[in-house]
């Protein structure tokens, strides 16, 4: 027998993510990889256009270790992003498309991006004047080399080189097949591959480093879900997102299957494409699903070809919805998981019941501990007591990047990580998740930090105090409320807090109501009572 850690490519855990498109070409070649719109790729070009891409990426001068930002909406050469970079060595950086000027900034500079992919606009989002606004800040911080444009150019720098997307294709054809085959062999599964960022409680965005063994985790579902190189899988969530990248690119790709890949969400034209390509499988949270419901109940159509589902339910709240697409679309597995342990750490399996599927978050997949903590003492919980969520499994994050202080807050000496979550453990395995135990709002889909904002508005002048708290929304889960105590003799409005707001971070970020306080209501040890907010706003706003 054999040990240490040479490289093995159909090793169950020694693949890597920039070698997939390579081993679906190899198996599935001529079937189809990606339609978007009018354009299509089978798994042979797309493998093609990876390698294109990874050259290109290449003579660029990137190398193994670097950080490559990819501020994009989904499109196919996003999706070659995904491989090519990985391919190279280097580590990806998906940015939130949400980001505006201010947190996409902040990210670039903390992530310590060497080279940012970006596009000129997205309808009516102009991504390059965005990136103007901030680029002498990311420049100063000296790590930013390059800067690639997909769509018109930017305007060059001193600072940093900047090319086209064609440029750097252009340029990759330069790069000899024998260069690029070194450099991905090379490449380590146990090495640093992304950097995902999500939002905590702390404030700024933190980096959530994994190498590429989750990817082990993905292989593992495609048995479990049965997914295979017949299925057709509907591809709107946001690629920066590991729940689209892992659910649906790298499953995609991991099976043979094809992907309709969408630009953004648009439920009319998602079940357009479910009857037009005989769609097998929707992906998404709760709020896409009601929206899918309802486009569906206006103007039915044949969804007939669709097998199954992934839906993030297991929540009360979740339930009703997930109980009406059994019926309306097609069995769907629920799941659990965040940035800091990967995609679907938990999951249900086809067989279980209406009522397992749609009233828990699934049970751990192979490799993966739960325990449920008492929030006071750390005590272990038995089955069916809320608690605190843990987690320890291989694909729990090697810690945040650069932030030692947030890592030892979160995954402890023997590699348990604090969720924040409030969950309980039911006698047959599933998870029941009951709320979050840290301050973290879900607007959407999207995890938003209180304390960003809140420091955000903390820097405006006139105000003293605030507190941004949730607030129920039909749509989106749950929407931010800032409260505000004003300094004295300030006269800011609500529409100047705001204002303030939009345009300069994330949309779903923005407060969708200020409401001016003499005082904030204060525990004995001088913390704001957030409870008691959320309470008043359901006063306040009805």
């Amino acid at each position: 027998m054999q040990t240490g850690q040479q490289y093995d490519p159909t090793g169950f855990d020694h693949l890597r993510l920039g070698d997939l498109p390579s081993r679906a070409a190899a198996k599935f070649g001529d079937r189809t990889a990606v339609i978007f719109g009018d354009h299509q790729e089978t798994h042979s070009e797309f493998d093609q256009n990876v390698d294109r891409v990874a050259k290109g990426l290449l003579a660029l001068g990137v190398q193994s270790g670097d950080h490559v930002g990819v501020w994009m909406t989904n499109r196919p050469e996003w999706l070659h992003l995904l491989y090519a970079v990985p391919r190279t060595g280097a580590v990806l950086v998906p940015l939130n498309t949400r980001y505006r000027a201010d947190d996409m900034a902040y990210t670039v500079i903390n992530a310590e991006c060497s080279l940012l992919v970006t596009i000129d606009r997205s309808g009516p989002i102009d991504y390059a004047t965005l990136l103007s606004e901030s680029r002498a800040e990311i420049e100063a911080a000296g790590h930013l080399r390059s800067i690639v444009m997909l769509g018109a150019p930017l305007a060059s720098s001193t600072a940093t080189r900047t090319t086209t997307w064609d440029d750097m294709l252009d340029l990759g054809s330069t790069m000899s097949d024998e260069s690029l085959a070194a450099r991905a062999a090379a490449v380590d599964p146990d090495q640093l591959m992304m950097l995902a960022y999500t939002s905590g409680t702390t404030g700024h965005p933190k980096g959530v480093m994994h190498s590429h063994r989750p990817i082990r985790n993905i292989r593992e579902r495609t048995m479990l879900l049965g997914h295979n190189q017949c299925d057709v899988h509907l591809n709107y969530l946001p690629l920066f997102h590991i729940y689209s990248l892992s659910e649906v690119a790298v499953m995609a790709s991991l099976t043979g299957a094809a992907q309709v890949l969408f630009e953004s969400f648009d439920p009319e034209e998602i079940l357009d494409a479910v009857q037009q390509h005989g769609g097998t499988l929707l992906h998404g949270f709760d709020s896409q699903w009601a929206e899918l419901l309802k486009a569906q109940a206006a103007r039915p159509r044949d969804v007939s070809s669709l097998r199954i589902g992934t839906l993030a339910a297991g929540m009360e709240s979740s339930i009703a919805t997930a109980r009406q697409a059994q019926d309306v679309f097609c069995p769907t597995s629920s799941g659990f998981g965040m940035s800091e342990t990967w995609s679907f750490i938990c999951c249900s399996h086809p067989s279980h019941s209406i009522e397992q599927r749609t009233e828990a978050s699934g049970y751990p997949m192979d490799g993966v501990e739960l325990q449920i903590r008492d929030n006071e003492t750390g005590e272990v919980l038995g089955t069916d007591v809320a608690g605190k969520l843990f987690v320890r499994s291989y694909t729990v994050t090697a810690g945040y990047w650069a932030n030692p202080e947030a890592t030892a807050e979160t995954i402890d000496c023997d590699g348990w990580l604090d969720t924040g979550d409030m969950a309980r453990l039911r006698p047959d395995g599933h998870v029941v998740l009951m709320g979050r135990y840290k301050d973290m709002l879900k607007v959407g889909g999207e995890n938003m930090s209180p304390a960003e904002v809140e420091g955000y508005l903390l820097e405006v002048p006139g105000v003293a105090e605030v507190a941004v708290v949730g607030y129920p929304d039909e749509k989106l889960s749950e929407v931010p409320v800032a409260y505000v105590v004003r300094s004295p003799t300030s006269t800011v409005t609500a529409e100047e807090l705001i204002g303030r707001c939009k345009g300069r971070i994330a949309g779903y970020k923005v407060p969708r109501a200020v409401i001016f306080v003499d005082e904030m209501p204060m525990t004995p040890s001088g913390k704001i009572r957030k409870v008691v907010l959320r309470e008043r706003a359901l006063i306040d706003l009805g």
